[in-house]
């Protein structure tokens, strides 16, 4: 059973950055010039992560997703992911990636035990893709989506982070995705970041005009029942759809009182919220000699450490928050 929060959530789900690099520059996420990387001994090994996701399993934190930076730049990440698909207990092992090498490593992937895959997607038009993304490939990305699905890994989530005046014209074209099977479209609130990102609040489209735009064009929307996931989604279907619509609102409508998660950072930090500067040091104990007791004590101090919820409505996070590309969103 996992354990509960001091506002009743049960905590299940952590997510682990492996890397804070990336191969991309999304304008919304980082400067072009990138954010000052952590060292290569700040870093956690691939066995430090695996002893620590073992640990957080058996306390019933038994949903493992790995993010970046971008995952898949990791050197050997195959290896990882095998040593985490054979721990006791682990229910669901995912992956968020932007997608440029998953052409490459889906099958890899899906055989070391990875069960499925995000996708950031935030255009359909090449031109509009680079110059979001500064270096990215939007075909290269949709190879890999195919790739993802021939492996067997299902469903490929693709999430979309709407932008007024850079993508937002979009919301219609990527909706009607999902009347074809096997696509599965989140549309993502911009959060109003702060270390270098170049959008704030203003540039943030509330879930609840996305989703008015997708019912001026095909009518009410269908809530579909069902798990999709252990995640913040709500999802609907539109009329006749084979796959499904789903809105993530972390600003306009949070979901804080849901918040089932944790975060492992890729220098061994964990953060109770993603919308805080608070991190509680696993790093310097675990590489101090820590025992497994010891460690459990430091994950229990996190979820009791839990906020009620973020602020973010009120103020954007402060330039001393841990950047997204470290914590992995």
């Amino acid at each position: 059973m996992p354990y509960v929060d001091s506002f009743a959530r049960p905590i299940e789900y952590l997510r682990v950055s492996v890397t804070d690099r990336c191969n991309l520059r999304c304008r919304y996420c980082m400067p072009e010039e990138g954010v000052p990387p952590i060292t290569h001994e700040a870093v956690l090994r691939y066995e430090e992560i695996t002893r620590l996701v073992r640990i957080a399993v058996t306390m019933g934190l038994s949903h493992v997703r790995l993010t970046g930076g971008e995952p898949l730049i990791r050197r050997d990440i195959v290896d990882l992911v095998k040593q985490l698909a054979a721990l006791p207990g682990l229910d669901d092992l995912s992956m968020t990636t932007n997608g440029m090498l998953l052409e490459r490593y889906a099958r890899p992937l899906a055989q070391a035990g990875l069960r499925r895959i995000n996708l950031s997607l935030d255009t359909l038009r090449p031109e509009r893709f680079h110059a979001i993304t500064r270096l990215g490939d939007v075909e290269q990305v949709l190879r890999g989506r195919e790739a993802a699905l021939a492996a067997g890994l299902r469903p490929v989530k693709v999430n979309t982070v709407v932008i007024r005046g850079m993508n937002d014209d979009e919301i219609v074209d990527l909706a009607r995705l999902t009347l074809l099977p096997d696509w599965h479209v989140r549309f993502i609130e911009v959060m109003p970041l702060g270390a270098g990102a170049e959008w704030s609040a203003r540039s943030s489209v509330p879930i609840a005009e996305i989703r008015a735009r997708l019912e001026a064009e095909w009518g009410p929307l269908t809530a579909v029942r069902g798990e999709l996931g252990v995640g913040p989604a709500r999802y609907y279907q539109l009329p006749g759809a084979a796959g499904t619509v789903g809105f993530i609102s972390p600003v306009s409508d949070h979901f804080c009182h849901l918040c089932n998660r944790l975060r492992l950072t890729s220098d061994g930090r964990l953060l109770p919220c993603l919308m805080s500067d608070h991190a509680i040091d696993l790093r310097t104990p675990l590489r101090a000699g820590a025992d497994d007791a010891e460690l459990q004590a430091i994950f229990r101090q996190a979820i009791v450490e839990k906020p009620r919820e973020h602020h973010l409505a009120q103020r954007p996070l402060p330039e001393c928050a841990l950047p997204m590309s470290t914590v992995g969103g």
